[in-house]
């Protein structure tokens, strides 16, 4: 194997001296394709209501979602990731199939504004549903409506994919963490003649102090932990055998979530994931993003150069495809060619 020259022949230098010998030689060149935008509607606004822990993000009315979805088409970003916020919660989380329900009614709205000039993405979980809080169906024990039932969730799982797709989804979000649930979801959509409707798996989505500004931002109800079905954040092979079970059970596309805490558990993932042929997927969550944009406030850091830094250590760890808050943002600089 050949090595390289030593000192003073070999300069490592040489190749950094300009920005336009540094863009020459650049090995990771995140783009606006590469990106998909969070999107929260939240039923029976009439103006988008800012989120305080998120600042910059909205919760849109079914109007400002629209607008918002053009926005990002023509910054040229790859995709929509969109979550929905209902008025009433149930314990079964009725209003995530209900075709009238929020979600549903934005998707088709989404896809009525922007048809197929974007990837249309919907969460399929129902943590957003329920008057618990959790991402399932619970059942009694010992007297007490306290475990998530796995099974049982699946099958509201299916109703929410066929939901979805029929509302016109491109891609449905997986991210309840239930076992089977690609499987499950997979085999509704043959069965109903929706096979076109991929499925992005969160493969390892851990239990993580991260998503404390998303629970604001869905007004989430939830009591407790979901520490029994999301990924313990201690554990780095468990997300092999997660992605092992989801590629068996017909993943499209497969994701790790969060993304900076977790990038060698992404390194991991996405060097098996190649093997397959299948693309790989990582969510910038809320608080990787309120920790900067505080940051930002103060001063600490700069804007810039800190998300699209960030964007391109996700990419460079091995997501193909990065959910961001700075989705639009991150478009225009990295248009603009601002790099880290």
């Amino acid at each position: 194997m050949a090595t390289a020259a030593p000192f003073p022949a070999g300069r490592p230098r040489r190749l950094r001296t300009t920005p336009a010998l540094r863009a020459l030689v650049a090995q990771t060149r995140p783009a606006a394709a590469d990106l998909v935008l969070p999107l929260f509607v939240r039923e029976g606004l009439l103006e988008p209501a800012p989120i305080a822990s998120m600042p910059g993000v909205v919760q849109h009315s079914r109007d400002s979602l629209r607008k918002a979805a053009v926005e990002a088409v023509q910054a040229g970003v790859g995709g929509l990731m969109l979550f929905g916020v209902p008025s009433t919660r149930d314990a079964t989380g009725s209003g995530a199939t209900d075709d009238d329900g929020i979600l549903n009614v934005a998707i088709r709205d989404v896809v009525a504004e922007v048809g197929d000039d974007t990837v249309v993405m919907s969460d399929l979980c129902l943590d957003e549903f329920t008057d618990h809080g959790h991402c399932g169906v619970l059942k009694n024990v010992n007297g007490v409506d306290s475990v998530v039932d796995n099974d049982a969730t699946l099958v509201r799982y299916a109703e929410m994919g066929l939901a979805q797709a029929a509302a016109g989804a491109h891609v449905l979000g997986l991210s309840g963490m239930m076992d089977g649930q690609v499987g499950v979801v997979r085999a509704a959509l043959d069965a109903d003649r929706l096979m076109d409707t991929a499925i992005l798996a969160y493969t390892a989505k851990y239990a993580s102090a991260f998503f404390g500004p998303f629970r604001e931002a869905v007004e989430s109800t939830l009591q407790g932990d979901r520490r029994s079905y999301q990924q313990d954040p201690a554990n780095a092979d468990e997300a092999l055998r997660e992605l092992a079970l989801d590629l068996a059970e017909g993943a499209d596309i497969v994701m790790v979530k969060p993304a900076l805490p977790y990038l060698d558990v992404l390194r991991r993932v996405a060097d098996e994931a190649a093997r397959h042929g299948v693309p790989v997927a990582a969510y910038q969550v809320s608080g990787e993003y309120a920790m900067a944009e505080a940051a930002f406030e103060r001063g600490w850091l700069d804007r810039e150069r800190t998300i699209v830094e960030t964007l391109t250590s996700v990419r460079r760890a091995g997501a193909g495809v990065v959910l961001t808050y700075w989705a639009v943002e991150a478009a225009r600089l990295l248009e603009h060619g601002t790099r880290a």
